[in-house]
């Protein structure tokens, strides 16, 4: 089946089958790597992204279901940043992120990130417990979470 969906603000056709996930179609058609697969069920967001303005499990999403739909991935977020960010090479979240320390191993944190900018999307000035229940769906088996917490309560800053 063929679909048409915009991807990083840029228009993207593709040829999946009815049971491509999303994330899949992100991975293995478009080159698009920087999205993770962890679990593949849903339950640890290494596969989050941005569609349509809401943060997904890319691995539950149908590739067919967001033809016509806008897909971001961290891939895309140096763009989405670009007017804020002086270098234009990173979104202020993922210099937070580096500056503060909060990337380990990094399989989680394309994931947090998308999360991160989606509450921050939202809320720009948030709670350290409201972005402690944003990152909730992101699991990372590296830290304690007060480093990811410590970078995106920066990034609102």
């Amino acid at each position: 089946m063929e679909i048409t969906l915009t991807v990083n603000g840029r228009e993207r056709f593709a040829d999946v089958g009815p049971t491509t996930t999303l994330v899949e179609l992100l991975r293995e058609h478009l080159g698009l790597t920087g999205t993770k697969v962890g679990c593949g069920h849903g339950e640890c967001g290494a596969c989050t992204v941005i569609l349509d303005g809401e943060p997904v499990n890319s691995c539950l999403v149908f590739a067919v279901q967001c033809a016509g739909r806008e897909v971001l991935t961290i891939e895309g977020l140096a763009d989405a940043g670009a007017a804020s960010d002086s270098d234009g090479e990173r979104h202020p979240i993922q210099r937070a992120f580096v500056e503060v320390g909060a990337v380990q191993c990094g399989y989680c944190t394309p994931g947090m990130i998308m999360s991160a900018y989606a509450l921050l999307a939202s809320n720009p000035a948030p709670s350290r417990s409201e972005i402690e229940r944003a990152v909730s769906g992101n699991l990372c088996r590296c830290t304690g979470y007060v480093k990811i917490v410590d970078a995106i309560e920066k990034a609102s800053a």
